[in-house]
């Protein structure tokens, strides 16, 4: 089950994570919540609660991030996380409007949770619905292949869908008919977990849910070989809309990235130290699969092109 459940009834892993913000960040005083009346989601069956409980999370989340990167003071990039410090994450007090949304997300959350107590819904499990399964553009099973080239080195790549989670998706990598160690997973805005991947470009808190035109984005990038990232990107949503790829149909944001990464020393013939980086990226915006990357570097770790050629299906 989601970690974040047993640690709202934790005592101690509050406090914990309390303590934690109040040594790591000036803005350690409680947030009121902004009052939700739960009777707005009495009708709601249990699993569409659980759903909604788990945006609004990503919501805190993506707020509290950009809030503490201003600060110079991240948690969620020092890898904490939020589903194990939402109490954390709730007792910031930032000055200006993001102070008045995290008021009314931990509103909501608390309206959600009386609602779903009221309808004794249980803990919700790790696994996604049948119903939102059934609405993905990819199924469980099938392997989406691309065309990758990573610096001067061209390779087949083959990210079979292995995990559908409440919280993301999970592929095995497959790199030239080689199955990989490790997996891929990704949240559901198409985020990356940097930690214990396979040799792929990682990003970070850069991607949000329903992209919409003109939306301007912020986060990090690691290259293949890097657990800490060290590349900073940020972009602009170019172009949205329904476009077929590889023969299924996604609802596709297109992102213009711009950045800097290290410099790659003699390589990239950076005398401060970093290099620009920039490129393009194309996801669905509903679920995060990347349907195109490309990024430019003098530093061969941060060049990349990787296409989605095409869809196989799952193994009978």
């Amino acid at each position: 089950m989601p970690a974040w459940y047993s640690t709202w009834f934790t005592a101690g892993a509050a406090a914990a994570a309390l303590l934690l913000v109040s040594a790591c960040a000036s803005r350690s005083n409680e947030i009121a919540a902004k009052p939700a009346d739960p009777a707005f989601y009495a009708a709601w069956p249990c699993e569409r609660l659980f759903d909604e409980t788990d945006a609004v999370q990503q919501q805190a989340a993506d707020v509290a991030y950009a809030v503490d990167s201003r600060a110079g003071n991240n948690i969620i990039a020092l890898g904490l996380g939020l589903t194990v410090f939402w109490p954390a994450l709730l007792a910031m007090r930032p000055d200006g409007p993001e102070a008045v949304e995290l008021a009314a997300l931990k509103g909501r959350f608390e309206a959600l949770r009386a609602a779903a107590l009221g309808k004794a819904c249980g803990t919700p499990t790790d696994t996604l619905s049948t119903q939102r399964q059934a609405a993905l553009p990819v199924a469980l099973g099938e392997r989406l292949v691309y065309d990758d080239r990573t610096g001067t080195t061209a390779r087949s790549l083959a990210m079979q869908v292995s995990g559908l989670r409440r919280d993301g998706i999970e592929f095995r990598v497959q790199f030239d008919g080689q199955w990989q160690a490790e997996a891929w997973q990704q949240d559901w805005a198409g985020n990356s977990v940097l930690e214990g991947r396979p040799a792929l470009i990682g990003w970070r808190r850069l991607l949000k849910s329903g992209l919409v035109l003109g939306q301007v984005l912020a986060g990090e990038l690691a290259g293949a070989q890097e657990v800490v990232a060290s590349a900073r990107v940020r972009g602009q949503v170019v172009a949205t809309g329904p476009q077929t790829v590889a023969g299924r149909n996604f609802d596709v944001a297109v992102i213009e990235l711009f950045g800097e990464a290290p410099g790659g020393g003699a390589v990239s013939g950076s005398s401060d130290g970093s290099t620009r980086l920039d490129g393009v990226m194309a996801v669905d915006r509903q679920n995060g699969v990347l349907l195109r990357l490309e990024l430019h570097s003098a530093n061969p770790a941060f060049a990349v092109r990787r296409r989605l050629m095409r869809i196989e299906p799952a193994a009978p």
